[in-house]
């Protein structure tokens, strides 16, 4: 896919452009998706450009929330370290978490996910563009460790109620759970985590229900 296009597209999303390198990074991922998707499920989305705003594009918004800065140190409590540890959990096709990855590259970052097949997937991605600091867990979220990571993202995942608990779970203390879900689910994920210290939820562009919603561990709040 042309960077020029893919830069254009990504424009509503973001700030500030993307580097070239982060770029070509993402052209390659799509060239990866469209390839596998033809033969694995990874996305419903078929159509190149729909792929950059849909996926990349939302991923892409709540990195640039998420880590504003991500080559900074951690200068207060809400504000993620580039060496915190990340969780995406239920990855799929690696959204938001390899698009978070791509913006952050020195974060260390684990994608949770139990398809074997984009397992597969997202080894093929992590190895082809290449990311270092990166595994991917092929299991259930239940089985990894807990209070694992200062940050825990979940997208697009069946029963997103049964999989808050587990989600929060992993977050440390502080720690915060970012969730790109419909704006319809927010008081569903506020009233099921109740002691979580929850953000405005923020719109995403070029979506008519799609928002950021960002909860916060503080200190006594297990």
């Amino acid at each position: 896919m042309m960077r020029t296009c893919i830069r254009e597209l990504l424009s509503p999303f973001l700030a500030t452009p993307l580097a070239a390198s982060q770029v070509d990074q993402i052209s390659i991922y799509i060239d990866l998706l469209l390839r596998w998707n033809s033969r694995v499920n990874l996305t419903a989305i078929r159509d190149p450009e729909q792929m950059v705003t849909r996926h990349f594009g939302e991923s892409l918004f709540a990195a640039r929330h998420l880590l504003p800065d991500p080559d900074a140190s951690l200068k207060s409590s809400s504000e993620l370290a580039a060496g915190a540890h990340i969780i995406d959990l239920g990855s799929g096709a690696g959204f938001p978490g390899l698009a978070i990855k791509i913006w952050s590259p020195k974060s260390p970052m684990t994608l949770i996910e139990s398809n074997h097949k984009k397992v597969a997937f997202l080894r093929e991605v992590i190895r082809t563009l290449p990311l270092t600091s990166i595994d991917v867990f092929a299991g259930r979220a239940e089985e990894y460790p807990a209070t694992s990571a200062a940050l825990v993202t979940v997208r697009a995942v069946e029963r997103l109620g049964s999989i808050l608990q587990t989600a929060a779970a992993l977050t440390t203390t502080p720690g915060r759970l970012a969730l790109l879900i419909g704006s319809s689910q927010v008081r569903d994920a506020q009233t099921t985590l109740p002691q979580l210290s929850w953000a405005h939820s923020i719109a995403i562009p070029c979506s008519a229900s799609r928002v950021l919603l960002v909860g916060e561990h503080t200190q006594g709040t297990r």
